[in-house]
Order: structure tokens, then C-alpha cells, then sequence
């Protein structure tokens, strides 16, 4: 199937590559299908693009919380784990939506409250709003005279 999308024009998109989220993403309810792209000439990716297949325009950054040092343990809903067709662990992957901050200057950041959870097996995936993130900080290599 080909598309045409913001970054990358027009593409082929293999079956493999289309996930589908079918209750959108927040204040995207609408958009349900999405391919993930990256450039191939680049070697393992940074981040990848969310690309949706109903809108060319609309494209999200998503990156991996571990290459930014989070990682998740997150609790499914009996409602939420229906949607994601009951995955096994290895076969989900948790992903964060990247924004450019409103203040000029600040750059961008995740979307720490809002993961993305996909099931990559079923290619199916939701976002999950949470209400608030519990952290855990470790620091390490510090030098102290204390």
C-alpha cells in the first residue's frame, strides 16, 4: 500500500510496519492507523516516526524511555489488555510521544504521563494516560567530600 506522509513523501508501507490504535491517540481519537518509519540509511534508530495513514500531515517523534534512562511498570486494565489481544511480555514495547515545548527555547521532551503500549505481535497499541508517574532516582558517579 502506498501513502503519502509529512516526512518522508510518498512511501510503500509493508503490513508489518502498520499499527493500529483503536481508540486513537489523545486528541487524535479519530486516527487509528499509524505506520513506524525511520530512516533506514541510519543504523539503529534514535527515535522513529509515528506516521498516521488517514492524515499525511500528522506525524508524531516516538522514542524508547530507556534511551532517555525511564523505564515503566505499568498495570493494565482488564479492559486495556483486551485491546492489546492479552500480549505476552516480550511482545509489548513501551514508547514515548516526543513535543516541542511551548516555551522558545526549551526543545523537546517526552511525554512522560501518556505512554504509548504496543503489542507488536498483534500490531495493535493504545496510549495510556496516567495520573501521575511515581519515580524512582538513582544518581550515580557522584564525588562528595560528605
Amino acid at each position: 500500500m502506498q501513502v503519502q506522509t509529512y516526512l518522508f513523501g510518498a512511501v510503500d508501507v509493508a503490513p508489518e510496519k502498520i499499527v493500529t490504535f483503536p481508540k486513537g491517540l489523545f486528541a487524535f481519537e479519530d486516527k487509528t492507523r499509524f505506520m513506524l518509519a525511520h530512516e533506514e540509511a541510519k543504523g539503529t534508530p534514535a527515535s522513529f516516526t509515528l506516521q498516521s495513514l488517514e492524515d499525511p500531515a500528522l506525524a508524531f517523534q516516538i522514542i524508547d524511555p530507556a534511551a532517555l534512562g525511564f523505564s515503566y511498570e505499568l498495570e493494565l486494565t482488564d479492559e486495556e489488555d483486551a485491546l492489546l489481544q492479552s500480549p505476552a511480555a516480550e511482545d509489548v514495547v513501551v514508547m514515548l510521544v516526543l513535543y516541542k515545548q511551548e516555551e522558545e527555547g526549551a526543545g523537546i521532551a517526552p511525554s512522560l504521563r501518556a505512554p504509548l503500549i504496543i503489542n507488536l505481535k498483534a500490531r495493535v497499541g493504545l496510549q495510556k494516560l496516567l495520573a501521575q508517574v511515581a519515580t524512582n532516582v538513582t544518581l550515580s558517579n557522584l564525588v562528595s567530600k560528605v
